[in-house]
């Protein structure tokens, strides 16, 4: 899906196409004879709609397969920087470091065949859910960093396997072997931690009772105005990820701050993770939805971009190319590091005991350049307490200094946001942003997806 668009792209299914509204609310006035035509033709268009969602599947799988098994171009003299992490793919052991921590993020895709949608007939999200999908994933780096210790990695993805990634040629067959023995060891260590990331992985599930799966972000969405097959662009999601959150409660001691106009308000931060002594912070998910441009991403934030994902507070970012939504979470040299949703899979059962964990983990990583990238995004940090939010502020701030000085990316702000009053006041078509002693106008329209146009 194509971040920078309003509309339900072709391959999506839109609910005003839905055959049943038609008819299950039928006036008195209509006859007979007449209610049970019209529903014969409803019937017909939900086959017909039912039909074209499984042809959309089966294309976006094809696509999926075909692109995946287009080997990654890796630069093996070059570092690759994924989360905060950098890896020298010329040492073996950095390759299998970055092959267990790439295969130990949440890989959640397209799915077909789980319950319907509320309110509409819809049983797959393909064609349309690819940003859910990609926020999902961001919040899913975010709770694992919460839930797991750090450096904790997939137990099943504890093996040297040579795969399409190709990191492995040219190694010994004994230097394999040896990084196979510990890595064994290691996973047999990591365990009891199973329990904990299956937890997490069925938060995610195709199932209405997950707090954080499909059917709850539709039904979130519905207040800001968006229902099954509609277009979610990269902003609203960051805020049915906060609701999502916010009325789980599976994690009370986390929360999710939306930045307002690319501006963090640091005393909205304090007053939302602040609890009484002698109670910790509640830990926080910071999202910061940005416009990096018009139709094209502009060029001179290149290395604002690289520098945040380089950050260890970063969990990535919601974004895409046109038509594409993909989750970014490195780079090496000028080509983004990411995760695909569109690759569409049947739903798995995770109420099952020891259900199936291999379609939710990727081994085929890949790499897109950055001027393809799609100015519309969201970028997320994850801060486990005070010290660590004060780190985070510190070092955004470092990287963001990179960026045009008159025009940064986002900033940090002492005090509180305007309220809705003081919001009013402001006209509805420009926003004033300050940084330092300066302050500028931003320009903004609600056909770019309420971002700030930078």
């Amino acid at each position: 899906m194509n971040p920078s668009s309003s509309s339900i792209s072709s391959e999506g299914h839109s609910p005003d196409d839905d055959p049943t509204d038609g008819w299950l609310f039928l006036s008195s006035e209509v006859s007979r004879p007449q209610q049970l035509e019209e529903m014969q033709v409803d019937e017909d268009a939900e086959d017909q709609s039912k039909l074209k969602s499984k042809l959309v599947s089966a294309w976006n799988s094809v696509k999926y397969v075909w692109s995946w098994k287009q080997k990654p171009k890796f630069n093996k003299s070059s570092s690759l920087v994924m989360l905060g992490k950098s890896y020298e793919l010329k040492d073996q052991v950095e390759k299998e470091r970055f092959r267990h921590a790439f295969t130990s993020l949440l890989w959640l895709t397209y799915r077909r065949g789980f319950p319907p949608l509320p309110g509409i007939s819809l049983t797959t999200d393909s064609g349309w859910g690819c940003v859910l999908r990609t926020g999902q994933m961001l919040l899913a780096r975010g709770l694992v960093l919460h839930q797991m210790p750090p450096g904790w990695t997939w137990s099943t993805s504890q093996h040297a396997v040579r795969d399409d990634m190709d990191l492995l040629v040219g190694s010994s067959k004994d230097e394999t072997d040896k990084t196979t023995r510990r890595l064994s060891l290691d996973s047999h260590l990591d365990r009891p931690m199973e329990a904990s990331h299956r937890r997490v992985v069925k938060w995610f599930s195709d199932d209405p009772s997950a707090p954080f799966g499909i059917h709850k972000l539709v039904e979130l969405g519905k207040s800001s105005g968006k229902k099954a097959g509609d277009w979610y662009g990269p902003s609203i999601v960051a805020h049915i990820l906060r609701k999502a959150v916010a009325a789980s409660a599976d994690v009370p001691n986390l929360v999710v701050y939306v930045a307002q106009d690319c501006t963090i308000y640091l005393e909205d931060v304090k007053r939302l993770c602040e609890r009484p002594p002698p109670q910790s912070w509640k830990s926080v998910i910071i999202l910061v939805p940005v416009r990096l441009g018009g139709q094209d991403l502009n060029p001179s934030y290149i290395t604002c971009v690289k520098k945040l994902l380089a950050l260890e507070s970063c969990i990535g970012i919601i974004g895409g190319k046109p038509k594409h939504s993909l989750f970014f979470v490195g780079f090496q040299d000028d080509h983004l590091l990411y995760l695909d949703p569109h690759y569409c899979r049947p739903a798995v059962d995770t109420k099952k005991q020891n259900f199936p964990l291999e379609s939710f983990h990727c081994k085929y990583p890949r790499t897109m350049s950055f001027s393809r990238m799609d100015p519309s995004c969201t970028f997320g940090f994850y801060a486990k307490g005070q010290k660590d939010f004060e780190a985070l502020c510190t070092a955004v701030n470092e990287a963001l200094s990179t960026s045009a000085e008159t025009y940064p990316m986002f900033i940090f702000v002492e005090g509180r946001s305007p309220s809705e009053e003081e919001a009013r006041k402001l006209s509805t078509n420009i926003t004033y942003i300050q940084r330092k002693s300066e302050r500028r106008k931003v320009v903004t329209s609600s056909s770019m997806d309420e971002f700030v146009l930078l």
